[in-house]
């Protein structure tokens, strides 16, 4: 059989794309020329119940074209599940480069049409703070997406092309988490506005001063490898000096940002405009980064009443949350009602023993035996540090058993993770200030690894990201009408 010599070509194209127009024409083209486009058309498939998606379409779009508000009201409020059919099955996602089953797309496409008609226009019977309710109770029946970002050092630049390539495609959740690098960006994220993203993007708008060597004396002494000041000053002039309950308030998204306690008798902790709303952002990323060894272990700072800076609990000290919470996946469904997690992994320890099902590919017989070694190493590694970190002695090694343990029962991939390749170069990078050339070359990568994931994302959280926009939009009507009564009472008062 010849091989069609266009797909090397637009292959090449899909891994040389400067941006997502180019990587979407080249990766269409691929799907065209490899008999994907034939696929798509056809809905029937056993990976999903597409006669359910056909009857739950069918259904709105009749609704809507009779302008019967009441039952269109009634087949949203009780039929959005996330996943209905299992339609965010990875299997959908794979044999397509862009985009998935069109019977998937166009339910997924109907559903937010009918949810902005019925946020933007006059319904009879449904007023506005009527609609905030019926819009608020189906976003938390339905559930929202969360972007995680891990550690990861230096490396931790190319969250920023994940950053860029869900943001662009309007599909960047509300709520982010990090931990160490992650927590930076995260925090760097979290008081800047969508309006402010594109600078955010530019790395010489940044302090990218991270790093600076102190030697293995100050190590020795307790003082870390690196110094802590330094970072401080980069986290500052980057951050600010908001608190989560501020930065909130300025960009409406929810920061979360895990430490791990130092002293026994603490669970780690995360901190987020629920748990934490006082706590200065640039001082829980700072705890966060704080790698044993690396940096000593930082006290919290939080605002007062008068918004002086003073100890957040000074007796505690945090230290690198990745050590215990790399991924705070569970706290996170309990806090924000999370469907669907978004994981940029860049840690080193981490990357290179990533399933291929963590990677969202299929696990093939051949890569069977190998995945079978990692999960019994996996399994008994875990055993044995479970039984050094309770018995075993001097205090030092104790201690460095718990670490090993919690490094290894952790889980770190997510419903959708985005890693990078890593090449010998990029380890030497990690602990050294990046320069805006290396920042931009990892944003790109970032990008690229993100873009095949686009359709599969998009699937799970364009109706969530609706129902967000909905509720924001519904909440400054709900506002403008009660600033409009407080108006009219008030003239009515007069004489």
């Amino acid at each position: 059989m010849i091989k069609d010599p266009r797909i090397a070509r637009f292959r090449k194209l899909l891994a040389e794309a400067p941006n997502y127009e180019q990587w979407k024409a080249a990766a269409l083209e691929l799907d065209f020329l490899e008999g994907n486009a034939e696929w798509k058309e056809d809905f029937a498939s056993d990976l999903y119940h597409y006669e359910l998606i056909y009857d739950r379409l069918s259904n709105i779009k009749q609704y809507r074209q009779q302008n019967d508000f009441e039952r269109l009201k009634r087949a949203l409020r009780e039929g959005l599940h996330h996943d209905l059919g299992n339609m965010g099955n990875p299997a959908l996602y794979t044999r397509s480069r862009v985009g998935t089953k069109h019977l998937i797309e166009e339910y997924i496409t109907q559903v937010c049409e009918a949810l902005d008609y019925l946020c933007d226009h006059p319904v009879p019977g449904f007023p506005v703070y009527d609609k905030l309710q019926f819009f608020r109770d189906t976003l938390t029946s339905y559930g929202r997406p969360t972007l995680l970002l891990s550690g990861g050092a230096s490396l931790g630049m190319f969250h920023f092309g994940v950053i860029k390539a869900l943001w662009e495609k309007g599909l960047l959740p509300q709520v982010i988490a990090g931990s160490s690098i992650g927590a930076i960006i995260a925090g760097i994220l979290g008081v800047h506005t969508d309006a402010e993203i594109p600078e955010m993007l530019v790395p010489e708008n940044h302090n990218l001063n991270a790093w600076k060597w102190r030697g293995i004396m100050s190590a020795m002494r307790g003082d870390g490898l690196m110094d802590q000041e330094t970072l401080k000053n980069c986290l500052r002039a980057n951050i600010g000096d908001y608190t989560f309950e501020e930065a909130y308030q300025r960009t409406g998204r929810s920061i979360n940002i895990s430490v791990s306690p130092v002293q026994t008798h603490q669970k780690a902790r995360l901190m987020c405009g629920y748990t934490s709303p006082y706590i200065q952002v640039w001082s829980a990323a700072l705890a966060s980064a704080a790698v044993p060894g690396i940096f000593p272990p930082v006290t919290l700072m939080k605002k007062d009443l008068y918004g002086n800076s003073l100890p957040y609990m000074p007796r505690l000290k945090f230290v690198d949350g990745s050590v215990v919470s790399d991924l705070p996946i569970e706290r996170l469904v309990h806090l924000y009602d999370v469907n669907f997690t978004i994981v940029s992994q860049t840690n080193p320890h981490v990357v290179p023993f990533l399933s291929q099902q963590s990677r969202d590919e299929k696990l093939s017989l051949g890569s069977l035996p190998m995945h079978l070694v990692k999960s019994e190493i996996q399994f008994h590694g875990q055993g044995v540090f479970d039984y050094l970190r309770k018995r075993v002695r001097p205090e030092l090694m104790r201690q460095m058993a718990g670490q090993m343990y919690t490094i290894m029962a952790q889980r770190y991939s997510g419903d959708v993770t985005i890693a990078p390749t890593y090449a010998f170069r990029d380890f030497r990078r990690m602990l050294s200030n990046p320069s805006p050339e290396y920042v931009r070359e990892m944003i790109l990568a970032g990008e690229r690894a993100t873009w095949p994931k686009i359709s599969m994302i998009r699937s799970h959280a364009r109706i969530s990201k609706t129902l967000e926009r909905c509720v924001r939009r519904l909440k400054q009507q709900n506002r403008k009408a009660a600033e409009l009564r407080l108006v009219s009472g008030a003239d009515k008062a007069k004489p």
